[in-house]
């Protein structure tokens, strides 16, 4: 498939009276066109200035030590800020993650939504607003026309989610960023705005990156999914390979802390320990503090990646071929008989899978 966004070798610093964090460390990814990429992990992984990156709208003491991210042939890392802005908006677009920060509380949602049209389109107000009109009902704010004068405050926490949605698509943008779009709404609300995302994907061919802490959100949206881990990818693959033959022992983690309908709300299970600091990034692999599989040579050298298949790498020493052998823990394969079954009965549409992969170092 064609490549429309390359992330190569990524590394962003943080400036701070503690010294430099390495907040992002040598990241590689890339998203094709059309398709839908998920990153995951737990807060503070390093996702949301990742992508925040892509969009040129790093804090003022972040700095990009090394790397390019190339979209359509252009590296944006070495654009002037007048040419991001004119890709900002227009051919990249971000969802954020609340909606009441989002929008402007004091202009009607009509002015909103047609604001980014007006700012990058040769159209008229006339035009502009005619095509917010358009893009409401698309999104499915019921009775858009005569909701056009209203006020966020007039609308529910789902509505206002897809206002938001409506002004980062008005100018059907070629790549849509997601971070974390349904962390602040309800359960039943956040099943809407992910079969919202899929319909627009559909009708405005745009490609999706998608950040989320939740491995239960990435099942029904994800073509390939990207695990990140204190500021690096640490393993990678297609939603089916991620769910149904995770790798790495913090994947193994996060699938184990997805509830299911047989867990006890009282016994939800967390990852154990906290992440590392950045400021003086480990040695080997991050994450040994907090695996119970780690062995000596996980504080000693970082693992690269080792292939599980043409589309699945992971970076643990577990898959060393001197490595003892090691299974997910029983608990993962109950979440991933629950997954099958409702894939099964259709309360998971799982997107088609293509043959991409991330680029690292290993391949």
């Amino acid at each position: 498939m064609e490549k429309i966004l390359e992330v190569n070798d990524l590394q962003i610093d943080f400036d701070t009276f503690a010294g430099s964090v390495k907040a992002i460390r040598n990241v590689n990814f890339h998203l094709n066109k059309g398709e839908t990429l998920a990153i995951v992990g737990e807060s503070g992984s390093g996702k949301s200035v990742t992508v925040r990156s892509i969009m040129g709208l790093l804090a003022n003491n972040a700095k990009v030590a090394s790397g390019s991210i190339d979209f359509k042939g252009r590296d944006i890392l070495k654009l002037s800020n007048r040419e991001i802005e004119k890709i900002r908006g227009n051919d990249i677009s971000m969802i954020f993650q609340d909606p009441m920060t989002s929008l402007d509380p004091t202009m009607p949602i009509g002015k909103q939504v047609a604001e980014p049209l007006l700012i990058h389109g040769n159209v008229s107000k006339k035009k502009a607003m005619a095509r917010a009109e358009e893009v409401l009902e698309l999104v499915g704010i019921t009775n858009a026309k005569n909701r056009m004068k209203d006020y966020p405050h007039q609308f529910s926490g789902g509505q206002r989610q897809r206002i938001v949605i409506a002004i980062a698509i008005v100018n059907y943008p070629e790549i849509l960023i997601a971070d974390e779009p349904t962390t602040a709404l309800d359960v039943t609300i956040q099943a809407q705005i992910i079969d919202l995302m899929k319909e627009l994907q559909n009708k405005i061919e745009t490609s999706i990156i998608f950040i989320t802490h939740d491995l239960g959100v990435v099942a029904g949206i994800a073509d390939r999914v990207a695990v990140m881990y204190a500021g690096k990818i640490i393993e990678y693959g297609s939603v089916d390979e991620i769910f149904y033959n995770p790798q790495h022992p913090y994947t193994w983690g996060l699938l184990n802390s997805m509830p299911t309908l047989d867990t006890d709300s009282d016994r939800l299970y967390a990852i154990p320990g906290t992440p590392p600091n950045l400021l003086n990034p480990p040695r080997g692999d991050a994450f040994a503090p907090r695996n119970p599989y780690a062995m000596q040579i996980d504080y000693q050298a970082m693992p690269p990646f080792f292939k599980v298949s043409d589309t699945h790498y992971a970076a643990t020493w577990l898959l060393h071929p001197d490595a003892p052998k090691t299974e997910p823990p029983v608990a993962i394969r109950k979440r991933q008989e629950e997954f099958r079954r409702l894939v099964a009965e259709g309360k998971i549409t799982q997107p088609e899978n293509d043959e991409g992969g991330v680029k690292d170092d290993a391949e």
